[in-house]
């Protein structure tokens, strides 16, 4: 376990409180609490009287936070649970609505860190990536029991990745002969699979497979959708939602569902007036994401593909 205040840095801190706003008091929700950097954060500037519920599905994280924000314990409920279930897991303790919500789509520090988690290609251990270690499915099982056909599919939708199906026929060849058990035994696998040029990549040639494959053993896509229009319904007025995402395909649902929320007419662009009878429900606080800066880059190079969205209930 990682000493507490290094389990987790936190991201676009600053930002993030400028778009909350916590000392205006009232009902927080930290959806995605890992180490509980931004929740400290939170907590350091929410008035007496305020509280902050924290989110997390993984055990490890609840421990190392509630650790972490023992001095705040007054105002602060760990609640384990997957934040695609906030509104039933709030409900379920009486509460309906709420002034500010955080959710950070990231791999927490530790995670990657911590080699028997499984989610490193550059650290041996066995295949997990399990964000909920009580989950059925694990990495192993994907890359040992999805066909070529599924695992193509989640290269290409998930990461991005131009060589798919070369990396997963790769695959399938390979645990026809024993099965792929370990995370550095995947990584050279799927760099040779890739041809040469793109072999020496700044970023290492398994990057996107990983993603790809986490994304996949967490369902962290499905229903991502869903799970931001349940927060937003959870807002009261004047009420802020904000969302931290690190890659491309969480940036795309979260700058598209927002949008949704500010613009949410399906007249036909030719009608004369408005006959849907949609109206805005919340008004964009980034019109541009917000990004780090050099120094945190250099700080922290876990925040360079971060992208900070916000909104407030209307």
């Amino acid at each position: 376990m990682a000493e507490s205040g290094v389990y987790h840095v936190p991201i676009l801190v600053d930002d993030v409180l400028s778009l909350l706003a916590p000392e205006r008091g009232g009902i927080f929700v930290d959806g995605t609490l890992g180490g509980g950097g931004h929740a400290e954060a939170v907590l350091s500037r929410l008035p007496e009287g305020s509280r902050l519920y924290g989110i997390d599905r993984d055990d490890d994280a609840l421990k190392e936070s509630t650790a972490r924000l023992m001095r705040f314990s007054d105002r602060f409920t760990a609640i384990k649970g997957n934040f695609f279930d906030m509104k039933e897991l709030l409900l379920s303790r009486g509460v309906p609505q709420v002034d500010g919500i955080l959710l950070d789509l990231g791999v927490s520090s530790h995670q990657l860190d911590a080699a028997e988690r499984g989610f490193s290609y550059q650290k041996e251990a066995p295949l997990d990536m399990r964000m909920d270690r009580t989950a059925a499915l694990s990495a192993y099982e994907v890359v040992n029991g999805w066909s070529k056909e599924e695992l193509k599919r989640i290269f290409y939708e998930y990461g991005e990745e131009r060589f798919s199906d070369r990396i997963a026929g790769r695959i399938v060849s390979q645990r026809e002969l024993h099965p792929i058990e370990t995370t550095t035994e995947l990584a050279e696998l799927i760099k040779s699979a890739i041809s040469g040029k793109f072999r020496n990549e700044p970023q290492h040639p398994a990057r996107r497979v990983f993603q790809a494959i986490r994304i996949a053993v967490n369902g962290e896509l499905d229903g991502l959708w869903d799970a931001i229009v349940s927060a937003h319904d959870l807002l009261r007025p004047g009420g802020r939602l904000a969302i931290l995402t690190f890659h491309s395909l969480e940036d795309r649902i979260v700058k598209n569902v927002f949008r949704s929320f500010e613009s949410p007419c399906t007249c036909p662009k030719s009608a004369p007036v408005c006959i849907c009878g949609k109206t805005p429900t919340a008004r964009i606080l980034t019109r541009h994401p917000i990004t780090a800066d050099d120094d945190e880059q250099q700080a922290n190079s876990r925040s360079t593909c971060a992208k900070l969205r916000a909104i407030e209930r209307i």
